[in-house]
């Protein structure tokens, strides 16, 4: 049943109604909380000069989770954050990031200038989307507002790196203090300030005024907070010290929550799949065991990958390259050519790495080469395959020896899998083979991320293609 106005025998009456009814919703509209900066002797340049150092500084300290599928959904959602700030609040020097620690504690927090991390735990620990999105709107309103630095003039700090107390900003404690080195300065703002309850609620309240602008209902924001309240035992210590409840937290956002309008629906559909890929790793490391590895090697230990790679997509234009006088082939015009131990690789830039002692490995791109055959190609892939997983032991064959065409004479592709030593994340390789003249081996080998797959395959069939063989 769908109830309607009926305008029969009192059409007068009824246009008032309406017309009360449209005055209402604009005054709740315009009746959200009006929120004003506080006062702040720093200028918008220390603030972004303060966040670039101790984001440097914290990569060293925490293991960062490098995962490019969650870090990706995270940029998402902030993203659209960062979109429905108000215009009031907006500061176009601030670069808003977004990491995935890999610890175990329910985390968050943020820096002056935009850098933002949250812990694993905090999205393994909420139960929808949204949840998540209102602790980055909480974060991202201690940002807007310029907290970190509006301590510091609040507290007279004499010292700048005193307002990194915006590290004390972490939803909770979560072990942080226990993780970072005690004689840092990162370490030395967190035990010198916290944010006081007055700037809890502003950031509870701008926080939701922001999701709801962005799409999302901000009750999510009152539904996590309860939620982290019961996972750390209530009002412990840690809760209240690093970002204390300002007094019936969770009432006061349902209450700003009925002044505002949710703008469309921002959820991307993803958080069932990004908590099932996070399930699927191992377990997230404790603030106890980040501590202890930090003691016995220095640094902290890394997450479930090595280091975080940003490469460029493959260019839509080609070159043609010729790494060897036998040999010519076309390849994206944005990737370099390298000189690697096994043969030559071309990779965009920032996807090839040389360690110490002269080892190579790339995470993006193609590597050309040959291998000592005996004229069966079949029997030869194989012994190449063996060869590789010598030096990878956890390379895995995905399909079998394919029939396909390179250099327009018959040859194999194959597809494999591997987990990258330099990214620690799985990676999907197009292993292609053809026999020369002498009986040797050619071969053709194309290296992404897992996911990265879709968008590097066409780039590695064309590769292949493209092949010239003039032996």
């Amino acid at each position: 049943m769908t109830p309607r106005l009926s305008t029969h025998g009192n059409g007068r009456a009824t246009r008032a109604a309406l017309a009360a009814l449209v005055l209402s919703l604009a005054w709740q509209a315009y009746a959200q909380t009006r929120i004003v900066a506080p006062k702040n002797n720093y200028s918008i340049a220390d603030d972004v000069k303060l966040g670039r150092e101790a984001s440097d500084e914290v990569r060293k300290e925490l293991p960062m989770l490098n995962d490019q599928r969650v870090d990706g959904w995270v940029e998402d959602i902030g993203a659209m954050l960062v979109q429905a700030i108000p215009s009031e609040f907006e500061h176009r020097e601030f670069r808003y990031t977004f990491d995935v620690v890999n610890q175990k504690e329910i985390n968050a927090f943020a820096l002056p200038g935009g850098p933002m991390y949250l812990n694993r735990g905090m999205i393994e620990a909420a139960t929808t989307e949204g949840e998540v999105a209102g602790v980055m709107a909480h974060e991202i309103s201690h940002v807007a507002l310029r907290h970190g630095t509006a301590q510091a003039t609040k507290s007279q700090t004499p010292a700048l790196w005193g307002a990194l107390g915006q590290l004390g900003g972490a939803i909770i404690g979560g072990g942080l203090g226990q993780v970072l080195s005690s004689g840092s300065q990162i370490y030395a703002g967190l035990t010198m300030m916290k944010y006081s309850r007055e700037f809890e609620t502003q950031a509870d309240l701008l926080g939701a005024q922001i999701l709801a602008r962005a799409g999302y209902d901000p009750r999510e924001m009152a539904n996590m907070f309860r939620t982290i309240e019961k996972e750390s035992g209530g009002s412990g210590p840690q809760w209240m010290s690093s970002h204390p409840n300002p007094g019936n937290r969770y009432n006061a956002i349902t209450n700003e929550a009925r002044l505002l309008q949710v703008k469309g629906n921002a959820n991307t559909g993803q958080f069932q799949s990004i908590q099932a890929r996070l399930d699927g790793m191992s377990p997230a490391l404790t603030a106890e065991q980040i501590a202890s590895a930090k003691k016995k090697g220095g640094n902290a230990p890394t997450g479930t990958a090595g280091r975080s790679v940003r490469v460029d997509p493959p260019s839509s234009t080609y070159r043609t390259r010729s790494p060897i006088d036998l040999l010519r082939l076309s390849v994206p015009s944005n990737w370099d050519e390298v000189d690697a131990e096994n043969g030559i690789t071309y990779a965009p830039n920032g996807a090839f790495f040389r360690d110490d002692n002269g080892s190579t490995a790339f995470t993006h791109g193609v590597q050309v080469g040959v291998a000592q055959g005996s004229g069966n190609l079949q029997r030869d892939t194989q012994q190449l395959l063996n060869a590789f997983k010598r030096g990878n032991p956890k390379l895995r064959q995905q399909t079998s020896l394919q029939r396909d065409t390179i250099g327009n004479r018959s040859g194999y592709t194959t597809i494999l899998s591997n987990v990258s030593e330099v990214t620690g994340q799985q990676e999907r390789i197009a292993l292609s083979t053809t026999t020369l003249k002498d009986g040797n081996v050619l071969y053709v080998v194309g290296v992404a991320p897992q996911a990265d797959a879709q968008t590097y395959d066409g780039a590695f069939r064309r590769v292949r293609q493209s092949v010239q063989i003039r032996d």
